[in-house]
């Protein structure tokens, strides 16, 4: 007879990694984004925006008859261009909506409203919109709404402020707005975003040192890229993962590795063209970082040029990079080229 006997089974391994608390404080403030981005509509959507700022509202109809709002570029039903617009009016029927009870910047409203698909008499597509009521209980399918204008219209679909619920609504009110005679409209249109970021550690006391005056980067301890100092410092290798394992203040000292010489001014320009957008490998770093180049002709900048960092006034230094004004040439010989042509 044999016998036999089962080891004991282990606890199962938790499958969340421990954090380590930081060892500084991290960083967080509101970061918002913002660009305004310029359309041309083209031959048949710029019909609709014209029609917008006359206070009317167009539709494009298809060779099966149908009326669509916003009129479309190409027959849906043929796929030739459109050719025929159409007026409808500016009452219609609630077709299907949702209620937005918080509104939020930049939305029509600045109270609770209604979102609404509404089929405008005479066409056979629904329009989105807002429908100014003060409570779900006041909107309902089927409703007939009407448009309310803008006194000034520039030719987008907000120049219908809202709808509201009724038959019959005033006529748009003669138009406030200076607008070009153009036929074919360019538009823009704001887009931003806006979000609490948290830096990481690293970022933290990058960004802590830059307001102190001090630049900081991370030494990677092993791995391909073992002892390399990364600045902005890195948490680990993106090479192969390998993690930082030294904090290093470095010199605000350096070289000029590649630069370009900025010409061609544009929208929200703060310096005078021409300058210097430059690559400076810091002494002591191995990853080159963008800057600007000034205190010298744009035509005298060069690769190898050795250049120190211009602080900004210590009372106007920020959590950020902006903290050093640009960096100047020191005067000093050039570096010899084979000393920094593996960061090119």
């Amino acid at each position: 007879m044999s016998t036999s006997t089962t080891a004991p089974r282990s606890a199962p391994t938790s499958p969340v990694a421990e954090v380590p608390e930081p060892q500084s404080e991290i960083l967080s403030a509101p970061l918002k984004n913002s660009f305004d981005y310029t359309r041309s509509l083209g031959p048949v959507l710029s019909q609709f925006a014209l029609a917008l700022r006359d206070g009317r509202i167009i539709g494009s109809k298809s060779s099966d008859g149908t009326v669509s709002v916003p009129p479309r570029e190409f027959d849906p039903a043929g796929g030739a261009k459109t050719t025929e617009l159409v007026d409808v009016a500016s009452v219609g029927t609630v077709v299907t909506w949702s209620w937005q009870p918080q509104p939020l910047t930049p939305q029509p409203l600045d109270k609770p409203f209604a979102w609404a698909l509404i089929k405008l008499d005479g066409a056979d597509t629904a329009l989105l919109h807002a429908v100014a009521v003060d409570s779900p209980a006041d909107i309902s399918t089927g409703l007939r709404v009407h448009a309310v204008w803008k006194a000034a219209r520039i030719g987008r679909i907000d120049d219908i402020a809202h709808f509201l619920p009724g038959e019959t609504g005033d006529a748009a009110p003669a138009n406030e707005a200076e607008n070009s005679d153009d036929e074919l409209i360019v538009m823009p249109t704001p887009i931003s975003t806006e979000i609490i970021h948290s830096a990481t550690e690293e970022e933290s006391w990058y960004l802590e040192g830059l307001k102190a005056g001090k630049l900081y980067g991370s030494r990677i301890g092993s791995g391909v890229d073992a002892g390399r100092v990364y600045f902005p410092p890195k948490a680990v290798s993106p090479s192969d993962g390998s993690a930082a394992v030294e904090r290093v203040e470095l010199a605000d000292t350096g070289i000029v590795t590649t630069f370009c010489i900025v010409n061609v001014p544009f929208q929200g320009q703060r310096i005078k063209p021409p300058y210097v957008a430059a690559y400076v490998l810091l002494d002591g770093t191995d990853i080159p970082f963008l800057h600007l180049i000034l205190d010298c002709e744009a035509a005298d900048v060069r690769m190898g040029m050795r250049v120190q960092a211009v602080w900004q006034p210590e009372e106007e230094r920020e959590l950020s990079m902006g903290s050093i004004s640009h960096f100047r040439p020191t005067g000093e010989p050039d570096a010899d080229y084979e000393s920094y042509r593996e960061f090119l």
